[in-house]
């Protein structure tokens, strides 16, 4: 028998889980069904470009009609297929928009990527806060408040990379951000790696292309039914197509597969085709559900309806589980999981469920029935409440680390210490300390939260952080 771990992990994981409510949004393939010959097509159109086939960096012929395509429906001056993830797309906008040195506000919630493509990109970054919504003891938007203290206060900022929507699905009134950065011809950078099913129905968040953002990233595979590492990229008339283009090559493999491009044709011509009917149907059974979670004693979900906040903009298609303070998200997704149903991610007060249109009623309904018999022993907790980390002092530029001495010393002991490596916990992807940065006691006092509560932390090994000698 061959001596294959990762194909032995997939399979029992695939026996162990029956409700996927996490990424990629095809569903362990059931998307794919929608189109009777591609389940098919993905293992034996892994091919090169052979004849008759055509090239993702110079596009002639099928690529450059299913571009034209993929530009018309979501309405941008160009777009391009992505099959390094939003990671490189995140990378092709910062080196595309700006020059080594430029100032950019930046959102803290964003994703690692983002802060790496400053670091290569050599940017000066002023980071804007995000805000905790004390209804739901989440980061669900940004500080819009201290936003426009930043954006007063640094006339000189070139662009602003900003998330619509978070991980949450939520965000602010991304249209009055743009409308505030035009007005002082700021490019206005969006990972929507959240949000590729935007504005295919008018019950849905708008694309944020139609909001006047320049550049914008999509994870397909996050929401669409295509592969896991597909993306796309939108560029709008503020930016130029041939610094695009440019980077675009640089960023991307000279081996682009097939079965990725096929699957990121098929999510667009599915979204163009049934995009509407279908997510409205989503819609229609997540709003079904999270008014029978509502009427549970433990729990309540993110909805327009159980927000104070009306500005706050919500996904209709993303399911939000919050349990009250003395009990504990992070907990609550530890008995999901346990019981067949798998969830994306938590934290101290929340669960994040991804649903697509290939979650079926069943599953809908499973997680109902779990949550009816979750036991508050269950979920217990003695704290769980989230704080605004205030962001730690720059001290020494994150490019300039890259080239000084480092040492590994016990995260404890950090206090006072020169940050040597990003600290991210993933999900969601978001550094808690950037590299060049001053560890303070309260960033070693969330590590230990998040250590507590089992959080994978990327830049940490046993126990221990990289700091400058």
């Amino acid at each position: 028998m061959l001596n294959t771990p990762i194909i032995n992990a997939v399979e029992r994981y695939l026996g162990e889980n029956n409700s996927p409510f996490s990424m990629p949004g095809h569903k362990m393939g059931r998307g794919f069904l929608k189109y009777k010959n591609l389940y098919d097509l993905l293992l034996r159109g892994d091919l090169t470009e052979v004849e008759g086939l055509d090239n993702l960096h110079n596009p002639e012929g099928a690529i450059k009609e299913s571009l034209e395509l993929l530009k018309d429906f979501y309405g941008s001056k160009k777009s391009y297929f992505l099959v390094n993830g939003s990671t490189s797309g995140n990378l092709i906008m910062i080196f595309s928009a700006f020059k080594e040195g430029d100032k950019i506000l930046v959102e803290r919630n964003c994703h690692k990527s983002i802060f790496n493509g400053i670091i290569l990109r050599k940017l000066n970054p002023v980071y804007i806060n995000f805000k905790i919504n004390e209804e739901f003891n989440a980061p669900l938007t940004l500080d819009k408040e201290h936003f426009c203290y930043e954006l007063e206060n640094n006339r000189d900022v070139r662009g602003i990379v900003l998330t619509y929507p978070s991980y949450y699905g939520t965000s602010i009134n991304l249209k009055e951000i743009v409308d505030m950065c035009k007005e002082r011809n700021i490019k206005v950078l969006i990972d929507c790696a959240h949000g590729a099913h935007f504005g295919v129905s008018k019950l849905i968040p708008e694309n944020p292309l139609n909001l006047g953002a320049d550049m914008v990233v999509m994870s397909a595979h996050k929401t669409l039914p295509s592969l896991t590492q597909t993306a796309f990229l939108h560029i709008n008339n503020n930016i130029s197509a041939e610094d695009t283009d440019f980077y675009f090559s640089a960023f991307s493999s000279t081996s682009p597969s097939y079965p990725f491009m096929m699957s990121l044709d098929f999510s667009r011509a599915y979204l163009e085709e049934d995009g509407k009917e279908e997510y409205e149907k989503l819609k229609e059974e997540c709003d079904y559900i999270r008014g029978k979670i509502d009427k549970l004693d433990l729990f309540k979900t993110l909805s327009s309806k159980n927000l104070k906040d009306k500005s706050i903009i919500i996904d209709p298609c993303r399911i939000i589980i919050n349990v009250e303070k003395e009990f504990s998200g992070h907990n609550l997704l530890k008995y999901l999981r346990k019981n067949k149903v798998q969830v994306e991610m938590s934290d101290e007060s929340n669960v994040v469920l991804i649903p697509s249109p290939f979650n079926t009623k069943e599953e809908f309904e499973e997680i109902y029935r779990v949550l009816e018999r979750c036991n508050i022993e269950d979920i217990k907790s003695e704290n769980n409440k989230i704080e605004v980390v205030s962001i730690p002092d720059l001290i020494i530029k994150p490019e300039e680390i890259l080239t000084m001495g480092k040492t590994s010393v016990d995260y404890k002991e950090a206090e006072g210490k020169i940050c040597g490596k990003n600290i991210v916990p993933y999900p969601p992807g978001i550094p808690l300390i950037i590299m060049g940065e001053r560890f303070n006691k309260r960033i070693i006092e969330k590590l230990s939260e998040l250590i507590e509560d089992n959080v994978t932390i990327l830049g940490m090994e046993n126990y221990k952080v990289w700091v400058v000698k």
